[in-house]
Order: structure tokens, then C-alpha cells, then sequence
């Protein structure tokens, strides 16, 4: 990552201006194999984890595949997704580093809840700008961070020197992941002892979510199986690096032959129709500047139901790995994710989040071809999160009123 002024290649003490001193150690570290998860976060993730594997019979019978389909089901945690396991450790670090006040954005609202929580469990203050039309469609995850306490504003907002920039360029901007990091990182950067916090896209995000893999490597274990094939949703990449990365080790070190699938939406298709380049992580160039795969930090993304996965750009080593073409792909349509979605949800009676169903869908995609080619694989995807909260968005799918918006 370079330095957005100096463009001279960005240390942790530049990074700790933003970032908590940990994190940035953590974002930079090229020494330690592994890096060990304090006593304390250990004894909050106790609460909901080991969160469960799952075997899903239901889907395997509907599709009529001899593949073994198996999902770690991350809708449990107390905020129903995958975000507490980064937001837990973050907030943290912020209070044994003596900060009083984190911020930060969100699109669907799964990371503003898990900060808005993970914050009051350590006593911090909490700002959420969560992305305008994400505020608008989903109000009721809006009232869970209020419930935890948190600010919540929409953005772009007229708060900020960005937001306002931001509304005088486009008055009816209807907001971007990149949008509500602009503001966040500017409240950071000019309130007294306050930190910004991220839910994606960074080195130090994945890692936190790496607590996925490394459960659900021992699961299958269990089950006496290996994944052939590991998939996850694809937004910036946290929950794909969560589940991926430590079966990735084996390939990397040993040479397992497994694919690795990152499943997009089609409206915001970074990875699969991207630029390789150096790009800022947010759309006022606040940020520093990080090598991934980018569709521009000023895309403006679709107003698709996905609220997580409307994002501009990769992380930094997700983009390497699918430069380096050991990861793949793929891009789902809204309405084929949702289809998807409700299958999974009939078979296995869990609700899926809209950012989890393009997983499903990737998933079930290569199930059938399982059954066309009389291949008996094992599929394992991450399911990130559950959609009881994103219903208005199944009631415009089951009326007919869904498009595929953007694409």
C-alpha cells in the first residue's frame, strides 16, 4: 500500500493514525505465521463459536447431485453474520490502546451491527455511516446498532467535508461503501482519541476472519472429508479470505488441488470485468492507496439488495491471488442469487442474507455440474449471514418486482 500524499510505500506507524496500533502491525506483517488471538477476544468468540458445519442434505436432494454439499454457518453469531469475529478483536485493541471512540461505515448493516455491539461490550463510542440507500431499504438493521447504541448516519451525508462534496457533485447520490469510508475516515481523523475500524478489504480483516477456515478445516476433518471445491460471496473480500485462506495454505504449501470460488454480483463486478491497479479503498481518496482489482473508486454501484457486496474494489491479496490465477470468479445475477437463495432456505430452513445467496447460487451452479458429469465432489461455502432482517427484499423477489439491476 502507498501513502495517498507521499506515494512512498505506507508503514505501520502511517497506518496507526487511522488504525488501532495492533491492527496496524497486524496489516503489515510479513514475519509471523501465526499471530495469536488474545485471552479476552478468545473468550468473547466463546459465545457463539465454534459456530456449526453443516452437511446440506436438503439441497443435495433437490438438485439431484452425487456432490457432498456442506456450509459453516455463520448466521448464528449474536448479530447474524460473520462480522463479529473482526469486530470483537478490533474494538478491543481500540480499548486496550485507550481510545474512546471508533467509527466507521457499512452497507447492509451486518458490520455497523457487529461494531455497534463489540463497541458497548468494550465501552466505546460508536458512529455508524451506513449507505444511504442501505438506510433506506433495511431500517430495521439500522435499529439494531441504535439499540446497541451506536450513531447511525446516512451517507453520503451533509456531516462531512466529503459528504458534502460528495451530494454537491450528485444530489441524489444514493451512496457507496466508498461514499460512507470517505466520511467515516474524515470523522476519524478529526475527532480527539477516535479510530477508524474496517469490516473488509483490509489484510488485518481477513485475518480475524480466518477463524472460519481454520474451524471448519477441523469440521471436515470430522466429517472424514476435504473440500474440492471452497466458495464464499465476494464483496471485499473478508469472509471469502475467512473460509479460503487457511485451506489455501495446503494448496500453496503442498499442493492440494482444491478450487477456490469468489461469487460477486454481476452489478458489481470488480473481480471478473476489474482493472488491476493501484486504487483508493474509498471515493474521496482519503485512503491509502492499495494494488487490487477495481472498478474505479467513483463507480457508482447499482442499488441491488447485496448491500455488502456493493463495493468498488479487492483486497489487496485476494486481487493478487486471482492475478496469480490461484483463486477464481464468478458473477451472479441478482435475481438467479435470490432463486438461489429461496431453494436454500426451502431445503435446509435457514433464510440466507442477500450477500450469501450469491454463494448459494455459486454453489448450486457447481452441483449441477456435478450431475452432468457424474462427478461426486465436495462443495463447502460459507454461509455469511442470515436475511431475517432483509425480508422487504425477499417480498420484492416473490412479487415479481426484483430486477436485475445495473447489469
Amino acid at each position: 500500500m502507498l501513502d495517498p500524499k507521499t506515494r512512498r510505500p505506507i508503514s505501520a506507524e502511517d497506518l496507526s493514525r487511522l488504525f488501532s496500533q495492533a491492527c496496524s502491525e497486524q496489516e503489515l506483517n510479513t514475519v509471523d505465521r501465526w499471530i495469536d488471538i488474545p485471552e479476552p477476544v478468545r473468550e468473547k468468540y466463546s459465545y457463539w463459536r465454534c459456530t456449526p458445519l453443516v452437511r446440506a442434505y436438503g439441497l443435495e436432494e433437490a438438485l439431484s447431485t452425487p456432490a457432498h454439499i456442506y456450509f459453516k454457518n455463520e448466521s448464528v453469531s449474536p448479530i447474524g453474520s460473520h462480522k463479529l469475529n473482526s469486530a470483537i478483536p478490533q474494538a478491543y485493541y481500540c480499548s486496550r490502546e485507550g481510545v474512546t471512540n471508533i467509527t466507521t461505515e457499512t452497507g447492509a448493516g451486518q458490520w455497523g451491527a457487529a461494531l455497534s455491539y463489540a463497541a458497548g461490550v468494550f465501552g466505546l463510542e460508536c458512529a455508524v455511516y451506513q449507505v444511504k440507500i442501505s438506510y433506506e431499504q433495511k431500517p430495521y438493521r439500522r435499529s439494531i446498532m441504535q439499540v446497541f447504541g451506536a450513531q447511525v448516519t446516512p451517507s453520503p451525508s451533509m456531516s462531512t467535508r466529503a459528504g458534502k462534496d460528495i451530494i454537491t457533485a450528485c444530489p441524489n447520490h444514493q451512496g457507496s461503501l466508498g461514499t460512507a469510508i470517505s466520511e467515516a475516515v474524515e470523522l476519524a481523523t478529526t475527532t480527539p482519541n477516535c479510530k477508524y475500524t474496517l469490516g473488509s478489504v483490509m489484510n488485518h480483516v481477513a485475518l480475524h476472519q480466518t477463524v472460519i477456515g481454520l474451524e471448519a478445516e477441523k469440521q471436515m476433518a470430522l466429517a472424514g472429508e476435504y473440500p474440492d471445491i471452497v466458495i464464499a460471496c465476494f464483496g471485499g473480500g473478508s469472509n471469502f479470505g475467512g473460509i479460503v485462506f487457511p485451506f489455501l495454505r495446503h494448496t500453496l504449501a503442498d499442493g492440494v488441488r482444491t478450487r477456490y470460488i469468489a461469487a460477486e454480483p454481476a452489478s458489481c463486478p470488480k473481480l471478473t470485468r476489474g482493472e488491476f491497479r493501484y486504487d483508493y479503498g474509498d471515493a474521496s481518496g482519503y485512503t491509502p492507496l492499495i494494488p487490487m482489482y477495481t472498478l474505479g473508486h467513483d463507480f457508482q454501484p447499482a442499488n441491488i439488495h447485496a448491500g455488502g457486496l456493493r463495493y468498488h474494489g479487492a483486497g489487496s491479496i485476494v486481487s493478487e491471488l486471482l492475478k496469480q490465477e490461484l483463486i477464481e470468479a464468478v458473477d451472479i445475477r441478482q435475481l438467479d442469487s435470490f432463486r438461489a437463495g429461496c431453494l436454500f432456505a426451502k431445503t435446509e430452513g435457514i433464510i440466507p442474507a442477500p450477500e450469501s445467496c450469491h454463494a448459494i447460487a455459486a454453489a448450486v451452479d457447481e452441483a449441477l455440474k456435478c450431475r452432468e458429469n457424474h462427478e461426486k465432489k465436495v462443495i463447502l461455502f460459507n454461509l455469511s449471514g442470515h436475511g431475517l432482517v432483509d425480508m422487504s427484499a425477499y417480498d420484492q423477489y416473490i412479487s415479481g418486482s426484483m430486477n436485475n439491476t445495473g447489469e
